[in-house]
Formats: structure tokens, sequence, C-alpha cells
């Protein structure tokens, strides 16, 4: 277990020195190995520490804050694994108490090779691959919202984005061959957007803390109106997934993937009842989303220059690097 293997010392010591604004900069450097919307993916440059990925969230109060978001955290990815049967790569959380401030999870997860990851993996395939590739995902996806309507109490929010897909035992030699064979990892473990009886247990002003305080109020409007209830909705999961390709600059693709993927929900998930996605849906889909995000993300970095500069307070937020669109 990775709890096990991770030295709890040194990730003390990391904590105690990370420059969050150059975490390259750090006492024991950091490097940056991957962006997401809010968070970013990090490695730590130590020999012990080289197999894991991690990411650091600064957010919780109190030991009750982070001991329901823990026990949260495990419950979520257990149904993934072992319920849904979704492969996810091992993980583990760990707490940083540091003297002063919040107290620090640090989610852990077994690194994957860069090359595995479904962004990359669509740069080295032909376009019809791209294409299985699109509806292997989709497959793994309906295993969720099969479950979501087996009757149960409990549903399962998820982000089935290109980025959060990894192709399993995969290196990077050569392009990929794309069969029924084929098995994948889920890699975006660390959001446990689970709801118990139509009310959601993760408390969404836990990530509303890393944003300005001043926007506060509009985003939490918008964050539980329209980001978290998205993620129980195989139609708009989908809608955001063929997305991504607008960020990937394969745009070409779209029509094409809009065909593909209209087949499987009317000939493979016809008992889900989820209709159809249209091209046009998709781009204004993407251009609100893209819009969103990157006001969010330059608020932050107001906001980071308002502690940092003119308060002169540490900003303690890894902030994600110029994500491209």
């Amino acid at each position: 277990m990775i709890e096990e293997i991770i030295d709890i010392q040194m990730l003390s010591d990391f904590e105690k020195g990370l420059d969050p604004r150059h975490p390259e900069r750090s006492n024991i450097p950091a490097t940056i190995i991957g962006y997401g919307e809010m968070s970013t993916i990090f490695e730590i440059n130590r020999s012990s520490l080289e197999n894991y990925a991690f990411k650091r969230m600064p957010i919780f109060r109190s030991t009750e804050e982070i001991d329901y978001y823990e026990i949260l955290y495990r419950e979520y990815n257990r149904l993934i694994n072992d319920d849904i049967d979704i492969r996810i790569p091992e993980c583990a959380a760990v707490r940083v108490i540091p003297n002063e401030g919040n107290i620090v999870l640090y989610l852990i997860q077994q690194k994957l090779p860069a090359q595995s990851i479904c962004d990359r993996v669509i740069k080295v395939l032909d376009d019809n691959s791209i294409g299985e590739l699109v509806i292997f995902i989709l497959r793994e996806m309906k295993k969720v919202f099969e479950f979501n309507a087996s009757g149960g109490n409990i549903t399962i929010g998820f982000d089935g984005q290109i980025s959060n897909w990894a192709i399993k035992d995969y290196d990077g030699s050569g392009p990929p061959h794309i069969d029924e064979d084929t098995q994948f990892y889920y890699i975006d473990t660390s959001t446990p957007l689970m709801s118990k009886e139509g009310i959601e247990m993760l408390n969404p002003d836990l990530f509303l803390r890393s944003a300005p305080s001043f926007m506060i109020w509009l985003i939490k409007w918008f964050f539980l109106k329209g980001v978290m209830t998205r993620y129980y909705d195989f139609h708009l999961v989908t809608v955001d997934l063929i997305a991504n390709f607008y960020k990937e600059q394969r745009a070409d693709l779209i029509p094409s993937l809009i065909d593909r993927v209209n087949r499987f929900f009317e000939e493979e998930a016809q008992k889900l009842g989820t209709i159809p996605i249209t091209q046009k849906e998709v781009l204004s889909y993407y251009r609100e989303d893209a819009l969103i995000w990157s006001l969010y993300l330059n608020l932050r970095k107001l906001d980071r220059f308002i502690h940092s500069k003119i308060l002169r307070k540490p900003y303690v937020y890894i902030l994600p690097g110029k994500i491209k669109r």
C-alpha cells in the first residue's frame, strides 16, 4: 500500500519548503507533470517518490473536515474500482499538518507513463483508431451511469474527459493497437462527487477556498448549478468528452465522433435513454466552458497578486500554467 511506502516526514519537509509559485525552486524540488482546471499534478524529485504523482490540497480547516473528505475519497474510489469495475491506479491520501495554516491533504497516485494518457495517445493514432478509442471509453463510462440507474441510493459523478483516461501497460513504444482487449485506467479519482438520496455528499465550499474571496458568491452559484451537476448526466459528460477535441486541436474529428457517439447511444446504451448530441451543442458547450475556466484561472492569478504583492501574505495554492484551448 502507498501509505506504507510514503515517507511522511519527507512530505512534511516538502510542505515546509514549498514555493507554490515556483515548485521547481522549493527546498525539495517538484516537477509539474500535468494541469487540471482547478489543480496541478506534480512529482517530487526524490528517488523514493519517483513512482508517484501528487495533488496537493491545502484547504482543510479542521480534522473533522479532512476526516470526512478522506472517508468520501476512499468510498468513491472503492465504488468505482470494485462495484462499477473501472480500473484505477493505486492511490492514497496522506495528510500533513503544518505549524500554521490549513491542514494539507496530499492525494498520491501510482504514476503512469505520460505517453499512456489518452490526450497524448490521440496524437499518435490514426483517425479511425481515435474513434474506436472514444467508443471504448464510452463503454467504460456507461458502467457508471448504469450503476446510477440501478435504483440504489448512491449515484456517482464522473468526469470522463479524454485526459482522465490512460491505456494500461502502454509505454509509448509505437502507436497502441485499440481493440476489444485494450484495458484502461481512470485517473481522476481526487474529486469524490457522490450523491446519496439526491443530496450531494461533497462539500463544494472546500474547493471554493482556493477561489478569490471577492468572487465566491458568484462562483458558488455557478459551481453548484453548472459544474457539479453536469457530472451526473451521461449526455453532458459525453458532450464534455467530445468538446475536448477542440482543446486538443482536433476539431476536424468532431462531426465523425458525434455520429459514432449517437450510434452508441442508440445501439449500446438504449436503456439509459441518453438523448443524441449535436455539433452546435458541442461547440456552444466548449466556448462556454473555455470562457468560464479561463476567467476563473485569471481571477485566481489576480487573487495571488493581491495576496503576495499588496497584502504581503503568502499565497498557498499551486496554480496551473497556461492551458492551451
